[in-house]
């Protein structure tokens, strides 16, 4: 039998369509939409910041937006209701009301009782604490099938977090001030001062992770008069540092040995390891902190990604220290609400411009599709975690969310 009597033949007109012209497809503009977005009051680990601040909420206002905020709900950063209410948003007296928003914005992890009063296809966008985050909390999200999406695992265009760059800045210049303190008499030290004076040698300091949080810590610690030292593996960074610093500093990768040599020395040493996926690693073993000097002090600034010393157990603003092998340990998370004005307004300028482009491109959800470092914070989506990390951790399924978004039409 021949090729030809093989073929099997197709009529014309199933194959002359693709010599004629094809209609031209354009890309539908997506509507502006007007969201509506709610500011709670805050309840727990004594959180005294409050997510958008009175000129944020003017902002939002101006553009079309309905801002709904708690009665209290700045007062801790020095935002009284009628501040708020005199910018255009509406003042909810109890929380029910305020949860029914659109998109939900808190500046701590909702509680298990906050969840309940969630809705399928909320947007909440709060700060992940890994810490004290349990399986139960992640189920009960994904019940309620919201969008959640982790403060601090939020990109940047330029592949930075934002969110974390800016509280960064403040734990830094916060942290090493805090330690200043812990070393005095008064607080339990062993009444030390971070920077010599003539004839007495200054405190060392040792600082773990060479980014943002290092490099704040380190200009108020030089510029008390301390002596530093910087651990990381990253030698760009210890490099980018000393520019930016502006002076040669003692660097050193995160040799073992090296650094257990410095530990045995050091009147403060500084937690400041970030994680882009999951929890920190354990940088400082239990083992490492037993041969420390008696009275110095640990400030584990990473405690909200789980922490990079051994030892480290979450604190709270009211019992913010605690002692283990007779060193002083301070473990709170969220340690830049000890200057709520100064923490709500940064956060809050980094929220806005991501609010008023959502509106402008149909909504939080819509704007996912276009933003690859907005998608890198959502942790559970209508009802599926999508966080490879806590998905290992609580042995709970997991699922990729460029694959739960397959489609934006």
């Amino acid at each position: 039998m021949s090729e030809s009597s093989k073929k099997i033949p197709i009529p014309r007109s199933l194959t002359g369509g693709q010599l004629q012209p094809q209609t031209e497809t354009l890309q539908l503009q997506r509507k502006p939409n007007h969201l509506v977005i709610g500011v709670p009051q805050e309840s727990t680990l004594q959180e005294n910041r409050v997510a958008l601040v009175p000129s944020s909420v003017a902002t939002l206002v101006a553009n079309g937006h309905r801002v709904i905020v708690e009665k209290g709900a700045g007062e801790k950063s020095s935002y009284p209701d009628l501040t708020y209410s005199e910018v255009g948003a509406e003042i909810a007296y109890g929380k029910k009301t305020v949860f029914q928003s659109d998109v939900l914005i808190k500046i701590a992890p909702p509680t298990l009782q906050e969840i309940d009063l969630l809705h399928p296809n909320q947007i909440l966008i709060s700060p992940l604490h890994i810490p004290i985050i349990t399986d139960q909390y992640i189920q009960k999200l994904q019940k309620k099938r919201v969008i959640a999406l982790a403060m601090e695992y939020i990109q940047n265009e330029s592949g930075n977090f934002p969110i974390v760059r800016v509280m960064s800045e403040l734990a830094g210049l916060s942290a090493m001030l805090t330690a200043a303190e812990l070393l005095s008499t008064t607080n339990g030290g062993k009444g030390v001062l971070l920077g010599g004076i003539s004839g007495v040698p200054s405190a060392k300091v040792v600082i773990l992770g060479a980014g943002i949080v290092a490099e704040y810590a380190t200009r108020v610690a030089l510029g008390l008069g301390a002596e530093v030292r910087i651990f990381d593996n990253n030698v760009y960074k210890l490099m980018k540092i000393q520019r930016h610093v502006g002076q040669q500093l003692n660097t050193s990768t995160l040799n073992p040995l090296q650094l257990e040599k410095e530990l045995l020395t050091a009147d403060v040493i500084i937690g400041a390891i970030h994680s882009k996926t999951g929890r920190t690693p354990v940088i400082v073993s239990e083992e490492m902190v037993l041969k420390m000097k008696a009275g110095s002090v640990i400030i584990d600034i990473s405690i909200d990604q789980g922490g990079c010393f051994e030892t480290s157990e979450v604190t709270s603003h009211d019992n913010p220290t605690f002692v283990k092998h007779e060193v002083i340990h301070y473990c709170v998370p969220n340690i830049a609400s000890k200057i709520s004005r100064t923490a709500s307004i940064a956060v809050s300028n980094i929220l806005t411009p991501i609010l008023l482009k959502a509106g402008n491109t149909g909504g939080i959800e819509a704007l996912l599709f276009d933003q690859h470092g907005l998608r890198n914070g959502v942790y559970t989506y209508k009802g599926c975690l999508t966080n490879k990390y806590l998905g290992e951790r609580f042995n709970i399924k997991h699922t990729d969310l460029d694959l739960l978004m397959t489609s934006d039409l």
